[in-house]
């Protein structure tokens, strides 16, 4: 049997009085194996940052429920269209941030150069806790618009089948993150292509049906239904907490920068080019959809507008076309919810921010295994805790709403580091000002102004005798509010707690971009 150790071959020893043979040089140190980089091509980029808004999912949920607020109406489009101005705005951030520090830590990274550790370390919790929170509808509502799909409707109401389901989901989408970056953007690719196909055809014969006069009760769209001032300005500010929800998630293919080609730029630009197709989209969709049967119809079937929209625009039996849709998009999203927050984790424990495990790359898959399982196995416990507690799922609904604030926190945050870490370059031209300066800065300001008047709403049970939120106070305090802003304080809680036993980190300088282009301390 041949040896297994060294085949190399051994010098003969030293003759006598003749002088030592020199040192082998050592051999170089093995290289820890990292991210696959140039993996994924920009139609990849753009795939997974619209994939992960998860549009027919965010439509079916929100449509019917902004319609419904009190002075929107048929106004529905405008609000979509003011909502789009933040996102449009951060989104710019990301491209200027991502330009000069494309880590796959994105936000946290970002905002610990520039505002310091601590705010770094808690926007990464934001980020971590907003994908965890929103883990739990989106698996839900896969599983129970699978049931639908085969006409088992016993299932689609048990909350057993339901968490069963979920998990199903969980599983199957975090072995897909686990094998690689690859197999998870042609998933996206041929799933976003599904779902953009059929809700382009859903709208195109959804008009041509109200334009023919095919059905009663239709409304003829009009230019003002896209005019935000028509709306009172509280209409407005309570339609655009629901629309920021709509627009969340195109920042995911920031997060896979470090496996793209053209990793300085091409992502960030991916992020604009989302934020536009996002809002033609849901522009083009609201508007076929409440011309097909109006605001009050829309507002009646707010817990499932796409499935009683096909039932009139399709009919049996392509009315399940929209059942798919929206399957297919909560799965996408299911999917690129758990690859960029693994990406996030991954970051944190490079940086030292956490325990060092997790920034474990996969020898083969190059993914970052231990985040990716560990991203997977909190959200099932998360998921079937609150299915199981909550079989009314009045907590879920609230959870959606209490995403919102981590939303605008994480997003605003990284508005105002762009601007932070950019402030020695502003001056340098028109361009630079209005890019990595103002622009953010009013992505930030808006955020901020939505996170106050969101508090502000949400904080109250009942507005003029209506129910603002699903579940009852826990202790005097809203559930939104709990989750939202509790997640928050938690997160701070934790930075301070973990400063001791991760010095490194916390004792980081706060950096600039300097004079020439390169980051160095502030």
């Amino acid at each position: 049997m041949a040896s297994t150790l060294s085949t190399r071959p051994v010098p003969p020893p030293p003759t006598a009085g003749a002088p030592p043979a020199p040192a082998a040089p050592a051999a170089p140190p093995t290289a820890e194996p990292g991210l696959r980089a140039g993996a994924i091509g920009f139609a990849s980029n753009v795939a997974i940052g619209v994939a992960s808004t998860a549009p027919a999912y965010s439509l079916a949920a929100t449509l019917g429920l902004l319609v419904a607020v009190t002075g929107v109406g048929v106004h529905a489009p405008a609000v979509l269209l003011v909502s789009f101005i933040p996102m449009f705005c951060i989104s710019v951030a990301y491209r200027a941030l991502n330009r000069i520090d494309p880590d796959c830590g994105t936000t946290f990274a970002w905002v610990t150069r520039a505002l310091g550790p601590r705010p770094g370390w808690v926007s990464g919790f934001a980020v971590f806790g907003a994908d965890v929170i929103v883990m739990a509808t989106l698996s839900e509502i896969a599983g129970k618009y699978l049931f639908l799909l085969v006409g088992w409707q016993a299932a689609a109401r048990s909350t057993v089948a339901l968490a069963i389901a979920a998990i199903a989901f969980i599983a199957v989408m975090t072995w897909v993150a686990y094998r690689g970056v690859e197999l998870s953007a042609r998933l996206q690719q041929a799933l976003l292509g599904l779902e953009l196909a059929i809700l382009v055809a859903f709208a195109v014969v959804a008009l041509i049906r109200v334009y023919s006069g095919h059905h009663a009760g239709t409304v003829t769209p009009s230019l003002s239904w896209l005019n935000p001032f028509a709306l009172s300005p509280g209409a407005l500010v309570d339609g655009v907490l629901l629309g920021v929800f709509v627009y969340w998630g195109w920042d995911a293919c920031v997060t896979v920068n470090e496996e793209s080609q053209d990793s300085a730029g091409a992502p960030g630009r991916a992020a604009v080019l989302s934020t536009l197709i996002l809002l033609v989209i849901f522009a083009l969709v609201s508007t076929a959809g409440q011309a097909t049967a109006g605001p009050a119809f829309l507002s009646a079937h707010s817990t499932d507008v796409l499935d009683a929209l096909g039932a009139r625009v399709f009919g049996a039996p392509f009315d399940k076309l929209l059942v798919l849709v929206v399957l297919t998009s909560t799965a996408a999203s299911t999917q690129t919810t758990i690859m960029p927050t693994a990406r996030t984790l991954l970051s944190m424990g490079r940086w030292g921010a956490l325990p060092p495990a997790l920034a474990r790359i996969h020898p083969r898959f190059a993914t970052p295994s231990v985040a990716t399982l560990l991203m997977g196995g909190i959200s099932a416990v998360w998921t079937v805790a609150l299915l199981l507690a909550d079989p009314a799922q009045s907590v879920l609904g609230d959870s959606i709403t209490a995403i919102g604030f981590l939303i605008a926190f994480y997003y605003g945050l990284t508005g105002l580091a762009c601007v932070v870490l950019y402030r020695r370059r502003l001056r340098d031209s028109i361009g630079r000002l209005l890019g990595d300066g103002l622009i953010p800065l009013l992505g930030f300001l808006m955020l901020a102004a939505i996170f106050v008047a969101a508090f502000t709403h949400y904080s109250r049970h009942r507005i003029d005798g209506e129910l603002v939120n699903y579940a009852p106070p826990v202790a005097g305090i809203e559930v939104p509010i709990l989750i939202g802003i509790g997640s928050l304080v938690l997160g701070v809680v934790l930075a301070f707690g973990l400063a001791p036993f991760l010095r490194p980190y916390f004792r980081r300088r706060r950096e600039v971009v300097g004079r020439t282009g390169e980051l160095i301390d502030a």
